[in-house]
């Protein structure tokens, strides 16, 4: 028989199961009062009589942060933004395509400094946009993408337009948020709009339902019964219903800061107590600097990044003397036909060189993964971003020194430590006499006739002759625009537009569009292959409807000719690659634009059309000019080198 004293200890265990009970509920009922926004709402009220909408808060933020234009193309789940931009003096621009918007929205944030800005629709409207917004995480753009998605209570439930957007759009932006009550909507975009900036910059996304964007009755109406439902069930549903709207708008207008955060941008490593101005690892380059013989440059597109401004940018260049090349945003750095601008032989100067630096530029397809440096040269790379600075490291070169840090400021520091130091001028000599050899080869080519239609090398030189200082150049194609990477140069720095390392096609219309409004005094020049058009001939509607004026020289050879030429020596057919010499000028005018043709009847009055072009650009008219060029053979079957 089991005696008092042994019982006791079981029956304790009662209270204190009871207790752990009720500490558990009670636990779950503060958090399920916390998830439903009880807390919140006992000190932030919801002003019901609003008519207020998020779309203003979201306009609120844009504005604050210096945006002019916002890049769109409408749909109903975004109209509320659009409205309250066009209210707050944001200008919006409509296209006709979402990619084109995204485009523009890249190129205003690469010409401008600051973060380029497209809103579009949910589903297909966003989907839309991804190769531009691949696009611009490669070409390390900072743009902020705004979607619209479905109500927060329909997401998952079959409503129109609805797709799990945040998982497509994480692996191509920086920053990938859904915003849930009204009240986030402004700490969430200065947060996007910081994330773009800082670090590498790249694009962000947010993602805006419809419910956070619509005044409070209007998403009542849509959520609530209008009458009260009988029943338990019904009843529950209903406070969870009305609950759930008002969770949403708690604090909706409260005052919060709106304006920028501030940006961490990554410098080099710590300074030396020694030395104020220079850190231990930039002392370490201007020591390898110091003692090259044959220094050569190569600046990438990173190097034009604020905070160092071009013109700074510039003037360390030219003070510091080294040969360098020119890639991506920096195109134009230095001018026109600068002495330290070598333009041709890229892999054969690196060969030679004793040390090389690469400043923003990453060791990719372009530079064969690192195959054309030399075992034999030092290597300094800066980049700030660590992984595709160290990218190929391990298999086909190693760095000297790498700094993970802003390549503008790194430059700076490097003429400031090197103070002055020269080196032999016979190095640049031996660098652009092959620029000058080459240059005599396309002067060879240029003399060539073709069978039919215009030479194109010919036809490119006359537009680097015509081509104003002002000008900005927008390129978009294969065959003919490879050949004018060669011919035309970009008259400064921020003057060329290419779409970067992912290869794009179809980023002319949206990058003239971002780059006309960005700079309105400038000329924009657009270089199209005839494929590449296809892309962008419907947006001479939008041109014409905002008051545009770009010019576009569409090299018209018929065909995929950059493709046909490897395909059909390899795999003995043409197929897909054949298109028609199409009257784009004709198409154009269509659509409002103004249209010339350049064809082997009028070949000798190339530079007038090109000053017609140009006039009908100042007069305000956006011009296409349609180039019909010949498919030719001169040496390996290409014009293009």
């Amino acid at each position: 028989m089991e005696t008092p004293a042994a019982a006791a200890p079981a029956g304790s265990l009662f209270p204190s199961f009871l207790l752990l009970a009720c500490g558990t509920l009670v636990a779950a009922l503060l958090g399920a009062a916390h998830r439903l926004g009880l807390f919140y709402q006992l000190l932030h009220k919801v002003d019901k009589a609003s008519v207020r909408h998020g779309g203003e808060n979201v306009a609120a933020v844009l504005r604050a942060h210096g945006v002019r234009f916002i890049f769109t193309l409408v749909g109903g789940h975004i109209s509320p933004l659009l409205v309250a931009c066009e209210k707050l003096g944001i200008r919006v621009v409509d296209t006709r395509h979402e990619v084109t918007a995204v485009f523009a929205a890249d190129a205003m944030a690469r010409l401008s400094g600051t973060v380029g800005v497209a809103a579009v629709t949910a589903g297909p409207g966003l989907t839309n946009t991804v190769t531009a917004v691949k696009n611009a995480q490669m070409a390390q753009s900072p743009i902020l993408l705004l979607g619209g998605a479905a109500s927060t209570l329909l997401q998952n439930r079959g409503a129109l337009q609805a797709v799990d957007q945040l998982s497509l759009f994480r692996p191509l932006c920086k920053f990938c948020v859904s915003v849930r009550r009204v009240r986030d909507i402004v700490p969430t975009l200065r947060a996007a709009m910081a994330a773009a900036q800082s670090g590498t910059p790249g694009p962000v996304f947010v993602e805006l339902p419809v419910d956070v964007l619509y005044p409070y009755f209007m998403v009542q109406k849509e959520m609530v019964p209008a009458k009260p439902p009988k029943g338990l069930v019904g009843r529950v549903v209903s406070w969870y219903l009305e609950n759930y709207l008002a969770n949403l708008f708690a604090g909706a207008w409260e005052p919060q800061p709106e304006g920028p955060l501030p940006l961490d941008i990554p410098q080099a490593s710590p300074q030396q107590p020694f030395d104020p101005h220079l850190s231990l690892q930039v002392q370490r380059c201007v020591e390898i600097l110091s003692r090259a013989k044959r220094p050569l440059m190569v600046l990438g597109s990173q190097a034009l990044l604020t905070p160092t401004s071009a013109d700074k940018l510039r003037a360390a260049v030219e003070t510091l003397g080294v040969p360098c090349f020119l890639g991506g945003m920096a195109r134009g750095l230095l001018g026109r036909n600068h002495p330290l601008h070598i333009r041709e032989n890229r892999s054969a100067a690196l060969k030679k060189a004793d040390v090389i630096v690469l400043a923003g530029t990453v060791c990719d397809f372009r530079l064969s993964y690192g195959r054309v440096l030399s075992h034999s040269s030092k290597i300094i790379i800066v980049n700030r971003n660590r992984e595709e600075m160290l990218l190929n490291s391990d298999i086909f070169w190693k760095p000297q020194e790498a700094v993970q840090g802003d390549v503008g400021s790194f430059v700076l520091k490097l003429v400031e430590g090197l103070q002055g130091q020269t080196w032999a001028p016979d190095w640049v000599e031996e660098l652009r006499e092959a620029d000058r050899q080459k240059e005599q080869t396309f002067r060879e080519k240029a003399a060539m006739p073709v069978a039919q239609h215009l030479n194109p090398v010919q036809v490119l030189q006359l537009v680097e002759e015509t081509l104003p200082d002002n000008s900005i150049l927008v390129v978009d194609g294969g065959d003919f625009v490879g050949t004018a990477a060669h011919l035309v140069q970009p008259r400064g720095p921020l003057r060329w537009l290419d779409p970067g390392a992912f290869g794009t096609l179809g980023v002319g219309a949206g990058f003239a569009l971002g780059a006309k409004l960005c700079r309105p005094d400038a000329e924009v020049w657009c270089l199209f292959g005839d494929g590449a058009f296809g892309y962008s001939l419907i947006e001479f509607d939008t041109f014409v409807r905002h008051k545009i004026p770009v010019m576009a020289l569409v090299g018209n050879d018929a065909g995929w000719t950059q493709i046909s030429r490897e395909q059909v020596p390899s795999l003995g057919s043409n197929v897909a690659c054949g298109l028609a010499y199409t009257d784009y000028h004709k198409a154009a005018m269509g659509l409002g634009a103004r249209g010339l043709l350049l064809s082997r009847e009028n070949e000798d009055q190339v530079v007038k059309v090109l000053h017609d072009a140009q006039q009908q650009c100042r007069d305000g008219h956006p011009v296409v000019v349609n180039i019909l060029i010949g498919r030719t053979d001169f040496r390996d079957g290409s014009i293009a080198v």
